[in-house]
């Protein structure tokens, strides 16, 4: 599979299903090689990607990520490779360890995490599967931030997938990790040229993100501090999240990330009026058809 160098990362659940079919139409019309989809507290991932894929024709169906606390390695795996056979080649198994709050919510304990899917990884590959199976294996990404994670994406899978980074987490992780393994960066992107506009619009969307460890220290393994990340993010932090600004400015945003090593850019298009579904505008203006 060639993953394309520009996709869509979205949380579709405001939309109704046939919404979101009208929606996955659009970005593929539109020249975009693949649609992200999350899993969160809203539908199931693998169910929503069979029906996206029904209802295109070229569009790469990606998870981003399907959570490895939610399935046991032999489901997981069935899924993907199901998913695969009926697309006709056309998903990505995005899976990761996701965040505390999201795995107790399901009544499991977040313990070890990387042991956690260094372990599921080998399991996940070697399981029973006893369908039809796919012309080719679906390519499997890792959710990774971190050395030993990215190492670990680089070693077992086609790549890593990552979230809430700048240009200088593509950079570092291609650094380590050589120069094969996928790397499939989200970019968060805003059409917004007014600075406090555009800065209160993108603290809303990190509010959630920037309390969680994982991307914290990301962050600070980048050089941000503990006041970079107070009272919603300094502007310098928020700055570096958000790709906001003209059409000019998010694109050259996109092309740094291209340019630090990312194989895929997936941008996440905000609404400046904060409502969780895509910017369709966006999505519009930054078009590879255009």
């Amino acid at each position: 599979m060639e993953i394309g160098r520009l996709g869509v990362w979205s949380i579709l659940d405001g939309m109704t299903a046939g919404e979101t079919s009208a929606f996955a139409r659009k970005v593929e019309g539109l020249g975009y090689s693949a649609m992200w989809i999350a899993e969160a507290v809203g539908r199931e991932p693998f169910a929503h990607a069979g029906y996206l894929a029904a209802h295109t024709q070229r569009l790469i169906i990606a998870t981003g990520i399907a959570n490895i606390w939610a399935r046991d390695p032999m489901t997981m795996i069935a899924g993907a490779r199901t998913l695969a056979e009926l697309s006709g080649g056309r998903f990505v198994l995005g899976i990761g360890v996701s965040h505390e709050p999201l795995v107790r919510i399901r009544g499991r304990e977040f313990v070890k995490p990387y042991s956690y899917m260094r372990e599921y990884l080998p399991r996940m590959k070697s399981a029973l599967y006893m369908a039809a199976k796919p012309k080719a294996e679906p390519p499997i990404v890792i959710a990774a931030l971190h050395p030993r994670m990215l190492a670990l994406a680089a070693q077992q899978t086609r790549g890593t997938h990552t979230y809430f980074v700048p240009p200088e987490h593509t950079a570092r992780a291609r650094a380590m990790i050589g120069p094969d393994a996928w790397i499939c960066a989200a970019q968060a992107v805003l059409l917004q040229t007014d600075p406090r506009q555009a800065r209160d619009v993108a603290r809303e969307y990190m509010k959630t993100y920037i309390r969680l460890p994982n991307y914290a220290n990301m962050l600070k393994a980048l050089g941000f501090t503990d006041a970079d990340l107070a009272d919603g993010g300094s502007d310098r932090l928020v700055d570096a999240v958000v790709a906001w600004g003209d059409e000019e400015q998010i694109r050259q945003r996109i092309a740094a990330h291209h340019q630090a090593g990312a194989t895929h850019v997936c941008i996440l298009p905000l609404r400046n009026d904060k409502r969780p579904q895509p910017d369709e505008s966006t999505i519009e203006l930054l078009a590879p058809a255009r």
